[in-house]
């Protein structure tokens, strides 16, 4: 999997996460497609978190690198 793809999408979804007082961190990118990551700011302690890593950064990251099987929140 490209690992410089996947930091681009992140890099283009962090502003949308800044806005809300958020942000979000690549932590890796592993061989079985799966992207761990770690919400930051509000992100980290929202009851929307879950939502926001599905149905944003999973959805962003899916569309564009589509060897993205799943992405985790790690603390």
């Amino acid at each position: 999997m490209d690992k410089a793809k996947v930091k681009e999408v992140i890099e283009k979804i962090r502003p949308q996460l800044q806005m809300d007082g958020g942000d979000i961190e690549l932590v890796s990118v592993e061989d079985d497609g799966t992207v761990r990551v770690r919400l930051m700011g509000h992100c980290a302690g929202c009851m929307h978190a879950q939502q926001t890593l599905t149905f944003g950064v999973e959805r962003a990251l899916k569309q564009f690198v589509p060897e993205v099987k799943q992405v985790v929140n790690v603390i």
